[in-house]
């Protein structure tokens, strides 16, 4: 894969909205870039965590154990449903209760379905002399997404109403991650009869 082909696809597929992009739109939105910008790190965490190992285990590994990957798959579309449903009970309250916290950014990017992708289709195997240039760059576009989503959260907050806008903003990221979830949940739908029980 050529290098203008990875950082489109891998740009691409960041920017588009998911779990994790959600909570640190949603960090921006109630604290303010400082803490997006704290939870990088938590982020790069969760992702490498489970970029680096998909990418010296291969696609192989998930063709050999098929109930692997539907059991990860499984255990994202939980989590993302348990981050909609406790966003929803907390959307109107102030406190640290509904805080984005760098736990939840990094289980939630451990489990994002994103990881698989560029783990096992767009970074190249790590023998390969791409590969750590292609890891940083993908690290680079973590963090430059990462700050764009809580720009645009941050950014909800300006002026007069900012309360109010938030309380708005946690909805509809509640909703999103609801959506997402049920999404993943009925991919998985289609595969569950595969495996015997």
């Amino acid at each position: 894969m050529s290098l203008a082909l990875f950082l489109s696809a891998a740009l691409a597929l960041l920017v588009a909205p998911g779990p994790t992009n959600t909570l640190m739109g949603l960090a921006g939105a109630q604290h303010g870039l400082p803490r997006v910008v704290r939870l990088l790190p938590a982020e790069l965490f969760g992702y490498l965590a489970t970029v680096v190992p998909l990418a010296w285990l291969g696609a192989a590994a998930f063709g050999q154990w098929p109930l692997a990957a539907f059991a990860l798959k499984a255990m994202a579309a939980a989590w993302v449903m348990v981050l909609a449903v406790r966003l929803w009970r907390t959307a109107d309250r102030a406190d640290t209760a509904s805080a984005v916290t760098a736990r939840r950014v990094c289980l939630t990017t451990l489990l994002n379905p994103k990881a698989l992708i560029f783990g096992l289709v767009l970074l190249p195997p790590p023998g390969h002399a791409d590969f750590p240039p292609r890891l940083a760059l993908f690290c680079l576009l973590v963090a430059g997404v990462a700050i764009a989503w809580g720009t645009a959260g941050w950014l909800t907050q300006a002026g007069p109403g900012g309360h109010r806008r938030l309380r708005i903003v946690r909805r509809i990221a509640s909703a999103w991650l609801a959506f997402v979830s049920l999404t993943l949940a009925a991919g998985l739908a289609g595969v569950a009869h595969a495996f015997p029980l």
